[in-house]
């Protein structure tokens, strides 16, 4: 059994991507199941990719959220003799991904917006913190018995950084890149509410709100053509069919915040989510702010909420 830095026991490979695979291990120190997530630096600037993600993994470790899965620590290590590739321990999630669900099909539109107000409350969090995720999708969501678990704040940036990956490498996935990062602008957290409104589009329907058929096929259509509207989706909320809309506006300026879309969606559904005060603090309004915004403003609230999953679309 691999170890790493005589602490973290790799037991299960349970994930892998292009630049990266995650592990369920134990923390032999800790006696506690963790997750760490194995990563390849830039192979052009060894040194500046590991401080680049050190300096991410910072950031994120110091986000302490119910919906948040908690950065625990950052390490490198040995993958060929030469080359240290940096690692990032995580906490381990029980459940199974959002994209898992919906493989299925669209979801029942209340447990949507549920999961999704809860990525809000997660997404508030961070925002105020200062800190842009960049990777909001299914798959880096967990539905476990307690609630939503947002994954991988470790390539999470200062919100306003600039884009320091290599050129021609844009973080995140395409469907769910604001159009501003494809020009690679820097972070902000109108990117993170645009991957939101994809997100609450694709569990409410089953599907993006582009008609590709392939990536390269969506690329260009990202670049040419808004958004299809939602469709009807029988007994969703108006407030709800409106925010999905305005999380998806070409312009950041006009997304509503995390807070807005936590209050707005959970109070669709009768929910209550954790907002942290310094999440609460009053910013500048942006356009067009509804009646139903308007009150879900006015409703913040600390409570974090218990999820039963299995149950939600039974209320």
């Amino acid at each position: 059994m691999r170890t790493l830095a005589g602490r973290y026991e790799l037991e299960q490979r349970i994930g892998i991507g292009g630049m990266s695979e995650v592990w369920r291990a134990h923390d032999v120190v800790l006696d506690r199941p963790v997750a760490v997530k194995l990563m390849a630096p830039d192979g052009r600037d060894e040194r500046a990719s590991v401080e680049r993600i050190r300096a991410e993994a910072r950031s994120a470790a110091r986000l302490v959220h119910p919906n948040v899965a908690s950065v625990h620590d950052f390490g490198t290590a040995t993958t060929v003799p030469g080359r240290e590739s940096p690692y990032i321990v995580m906490e381990l999630a029980e459940g199974e991904t959002l994209a898992s669900h919906l493989r299925a099909g669209p979801l029942d539109w209340r447990i949507g917006v549920r999961v999704c107000a809860e990525i809000s409350a997660a997404l508030a969090a961070a925002h105020a913190h200062g800190i842009v995720h960049r990777d909001v999708k299914p798959a880096n969501v967990i539905l476990t018995p307690a609630g939503v678990k947002v994954l991988d704040f470790g390539i999470a940036t200062p919100a306003g950084a600039p884009d320091r990956t290599p050129d021609g490498m844009v973080v995140g996935t395409p469907a769910y890149l604001a159009p501003e990062q494809f020009d690679r602008r820097p972070a902000t957290p109108a990117a993170d509410i645009y991957a939101l409104g994809v997100l609450l589009y694709y569990c409410l329907t089953g599907r993006l709100p582009y008609p590709a058929d392939s990536t390269t096929q969506l690329l260009g259509l990202r670049r040419r053509q808004a958004p299809e509207p939602l469709p009807e989706v029988p007994g969703l909320p108006a407030e709800v069919a409106e925010l999905c809309q305005r999380c998806l506006d070409d312009d950041p300026a006009n997304r509503p915040t995390s807070l807005v879309a936590a209050l707005v969606l959970a109070e669709a559904v009768d929910a209550r989510v954790y907002v942290p005060m310094m999440a609460a603090v009053p910013r500048p309004r942006t356009p067009a702010v509804s009646p139903w915004t308007e009150r879900a403003a006015a409703e913040v609230t600390e409570a974090a909420q218990i999820t039963d999953w299995d149950t939600m679309a039974e209320r």
